[in-house]
């Protein structure tokens, strides 16, 4: 498993936002709901994407974005359009003196705008939480992507703009893959591109040898790997895949297994029903106190503080959310 299929492990979209909204011109979204990762995909007409840092950018049917929190932005129909409405942590929505919105409203299933007829369709899709397996990935990221349907063909646009709108039983799951795998063939196409200046590590997977060993280390981070059993399963000498996978990746192959074990053990800690015995031996250390204590020195917290802090972290707020009425 490497850190792109992470997003589809642990804590992924699950209980994602999702929404469709359908608006006319004039219009513009004012954006500061400090998400971690957003996905907009225009369905329908144009828009525009104002990040909190450097130009705006047109976007057209076809395109995607993905914004990076925790910074605001702004979509509109025109850069010089001032937004009629913000929308909070929580997704809760007020006009920008801070008062009820009333001018925006449902349009019926998981959709909302001013028009239901809009000439401008966009699908939202909101991380609440990310994975710790693939923040490293997604930390790299600008804080705003944009991929042109020129030059990135898939289906997964319309099909998520058609699973939306309906309201059967088990769609909000539907949905949440719909988001993964959408949000997944955006990145793999974006990091293939020279100006995305993927991280070394997610480039190295493209190299014989030390591409072997990272799938190695992330398909099994139980076994007790060593840097001889690794270059055996390569076909090179121990000092050869050392230096090489140092080289690429920028760490040791066991300062690499490191890591990644105790960050695939903080997303498998977040499961109500996980103890930490049993992370631990998942994750390939010997005992709870072995992994707590590699955990405490790293992390700066012990696993169970660590779960107790994401247990007590504040749920979204929705009681003002105008959208409170759309399904689930």
């Amino acid at each position: 498993m490497d850190a792109v299929a992470g997003l589809l492990n642990g804590p992924r979209a699950q209980g994602a936002f999702l929404l469709r909204s359908s608006m006319t011109a004039p219009w513009s979204l004012r954006i500061q709901d400090e998400a971690p990762l957003t996905l907009v995909a225009i369905v329908e007409g144009d828009a525009w994407v104002l990040p909190a840092r450097g130009r705006p950018v047109e976007l057209h049917a076809g395109d995607v974005a993905i914004l990076r929190g925790p910074d605001p932005y702004t979509f509109a129909d025109d850069p010089g359009t001032p937004p009629q409405a913000v929308i909070h942590p929580g997704q809760r929505c007020t006009t920008p003196d801070g008062e009820p919105l009333t001018d925006l409203g449902t349009l019926g299933v998981r959709t909302w705008g001013n028009n239901p007829d809009g000439a401008t369709v966009l699908v939202t899709g909101t991380y609440q939480e990310l994975s710790e397996i693939c923040r490293p990935l997604l930390d790299s990221l600008a804080p705003l992507v944009v991929l042109e349907s020129q030059v990135w063909r898939t289906p997964l646009v319309a099909l998520l703009a058609e699973e939306i709108v309906k309201d059967e039983p088990g769609q909000a799951a539907v949905l949440d893959r719909l988001l993964d795998l959408l949000l997944i063939a955006a990145l793999r196409t974006w990091f293939a591109r020279p100006e995305a200046e993927a991280p070394a590590w997610y480039q190295a997977h493209s190299d014989r040898v030390v591409g072997l060993a990272l799938r190695l280390l992330q398909d099994d981070p139980a076994h007790p790997w060593t840097v001889a059993e690794l270059a055996g399963a390569a076909n090179i000498s121990r000092a050869a895949l050392a230096r090489r996978f140092t080289d690429l990746v920028g760490v040791p192959p066991m300062a690499y297994l490191a890591a990644w074990r105790l960050a695939l053990a903080a997303d498998l800690l977040r499961e109500p029903d996980a103890t930490v015995g049993a992370v631990a031996k998942r994750v390939g250390y010997g005992s709870s106190f072995a992994l707590s204590a590699a955990f405490k020195r790293v992390r700066g917290v012990s696993p169970r503080e660590h779960r107790a802090r994401v247990a007590a972290a504040p749920a979204p707020v929705v009681a003002t959310n105008p959208w409170r009425r759309l399904p689930a």
